[in-house]
């Protein structure tokens, strides 16, 4: 699977991904009441509203004034599955490096002992 960089930039902010949480939680949200949550300002919630509805985590509907916000499931679910592919592949990396560290160490070890020995 191929790691979409604009989706895993717009999730790589916290504030965003605080966002993506109270809007999984409450249903929905606008800038207006996310705000509230945050230590940010309504103008830089509606912009960060505007970077992952962009990357169509998010889809928003007019209700009255304000923008309704809501998590599209489709798009979270493909992120959560590249971020699970993207775990695995360091998995496996990280477990070729620990067997090298393992077989150094190993090779060391057995050097030290041939040195006590003579």
């Amino acid at each position: 699977m191929m790691v979409d960089d604009d989706l895993w930039s717009a999730v790589g902010d916290p504030t965003r991904r605080r966002m993506l949480d109270l809007l999984l939680s409450e249903g929905s949200g606008t800038a207006t009441s996310l705000s509230a949550h945050l230590p940010v300002t309504r103008q830089a919630v509606a912009k960060h509203l505007l970077v992952l509805d962009q990357v169509g985590l998010v889809h928003a509907t007019t209700a009255g004034r304000e923008k309704q916000f809501r998590v599209d499931q489709v798009q979270l679910a493909r992120a959560v599955a590249q971020l699970a592919d993207v775990g695995a592949a360091w998995d496996s990396r990280l477990q070729r490096i620990k067997r090298i560290a393992e077989t150094i160490q190993r090779g060391k070890d057995t050097h030290n002992e041939t040195e006590q020995e003579q």
